[in-house]
């Protein structure tokens, strides 16, 4: 596919970004949102298929977790090489790609849902759902390119944001099939989904574009990987994104397995946390790019171990209207911290830039040329989040039947986070190369 190529673009141009760069933008923007938001869908579609999968399937709890593992953490390994895709065949043609791909998972999916299915098939067709979640590293790669750094906040939230309601809205689509079809027809859920990773393909074929000026830099690659700040932030979206998605896989299967839910009753809850999550990514970004990224950050980490007390308290008492107010809290903070994180990533390396004595163009470009091979490796990394926490809630539910040992490590790891921020991006912005205070300072991290 060569498609349709770019030569020149400079959104950090003003006068560029008004008359041409900004409609172009969110053209891109818009139709990556779409393409994304499918992908995630395929990705997250064992969430929901497990609801399907009664006695006669013959998989336990614990198989159930492991399958949804499964398709995490495929997903977070293939963010990798679809980060760099984006640059060696263009956005544009690999957003075609990508999203057509989704029609062999999808598909396998339809076969495979039956009883008397081996559990080593249902294994694989989870790890083909994975490619689901590459399409996140590819987009927001993509996107990165096409915004000015003072909207990347709101862009990239936006993107991510759009893509992540892509799990709440299979969650919904999954809960209309067993309320009015019942638990024996997962085949309708694939039904509805088939069309739309065509429709998706065809508009990235029609509306989407590639930026020439984007190319494989190996070099960035590299220098990213040395960088301390790639792994630091890659840990802290562990924190954020991380939960998100580990909990928007499991929350379904944890109501089913330890408050003794329905199917249909379970469906009815698991996708109103995710939504949540979703919707406000973008407001994340938006405080960030206002407030700064690393004080939202420091906060959310702040209420998301709050929320976790919260969920402790309930799962001991055994309080479902607590344990779901908790559980939603926690979707609603890890998007919000989502967008938070992912603003901080292009200003962190551009503010470096800047420290070094770089021109504010120069460091611009600088910006985007580390953080879009970053993006990658952070967002892998992330995702690698959701598998350890669908791990924690198989360990924790096979050795004491409930998920209490996993939230006590869930609250560990966001007071790790919560420390981790303070110490590099807070306490000593300075030396971090990071600008922690809001305007006038040159970038805001």
């Amino acid at each position: 596919m060569t498609g349709r190529w770019i030569d020149r673009w400079e959104p950090e141009d003003d006068t560029f970004w008004r008359e041409t760069g900004r409609r172009v933008a969110r053209r891109n923007l818009f139709l990556s949102v779409f393409c994304e938001h499918v992908g995630f869908s395929i990705w997250s579609l064992w969430s929901v298929m497990v609801l399907f999968m009664g006695p006669a399937y013959g998989v336990d709890p614990a198989g159930k977790f492991f399958l949804i593992s499964v398709a995490t953490l495929v997903g977070a390994l293939v963010r990798i090489p679809y980060t760099f895709a984006v640059a060696r065949f263009g956005g544009r043609n690999w957003s075609v790609f990508s999203a057509l791909l989704l029609l062999v998972p999808a598909g396998a999916a339809w076969f495979a849902m039956e009883p008397g299915t081996s559990y080593s098939t249902f294994l694989l067709v989870s790890a083909l759902a994975g490619v689901g979640g590459g399409n996140f590293a590819s987009s927001m790669t993509n996107i990165n390119a096409f915004f000015p750094l003072r909207e990347k906040g709101w862009a990239l939230g936006l993107n991510a944001g759009g893509g992540n309601i892509g799990v709440p809205v299979v969650q919904l689509v999954g809960l209309l099939v067993i309320a009015t079809a019942g638990a024996t027809h997962p085949r309708i859920v694939l039904a509805v989904y088939l069309p739309l990773i065509a429709l998706a393909g065809l508009g990235a074929a029609l509306g989407m574009d590639n930026l020439a000026p984007v190319r494989n830099d190996t070099g960035a690659v590299g220098e990213a990987l040395r960088e301390a700040h790639t792994w630091i932030m890659a840990f802290l979206y562990v924190g954020t994104f991380g939960s998100f998605i580990g909990y928007s896989f499991a929350f379904g299967l944890v109501l089913q397995t330890q408050f003794g839910r329905t199917p249909l009753q379970a469906a009815s809850l698991t996708f109103i946390g995710p939504l949540l999550g979703s919707l406000i990514r973008p407001v994340g970004g938006r405080l960030a790019d206002r407030h700064g990224g690393a004080r939202i950050t420091l906060v959310n980490f702040a209420a998301m171990a709050v929320a976790t007390c919260v969920v402790l308290y309930a799962s001991a008492q055994k309080s479902l209207p607590v344990f779901l107010t908790g559980f939603i809290a926690l979707f609603a903070l890890g998007g919000l911290g989502n967008g938070s994180t992912f603003k901080m990533i292009p200003g962190i390396f551009q503010a470096k830039a800047l420290a070094r004595g770089l021109a504010p163009q120069a460091a611009a470009a600088y910006g985007r040329r580390l953080s879009g091979a970053a993006m990658g490796l952070v967002g892998a990394i992330g995702a690698l989040g959701g598998l350890a926490i669908n791990l924690a809630f198989r360990q924790s539910f096979g050795t004491t039947g409930t998920g209490t040992t996993a939230y006590a490590a869930f609250l560990a790891c966001y007071a790790a986070c919560f420390t981790v921020t303070w110490a590099v991006y807070i306490r000593r912005p300075a030396e971090a190369a990071v600008p922690a205070t809001a305007p006038p300072a040159p970038v805001e991290v």
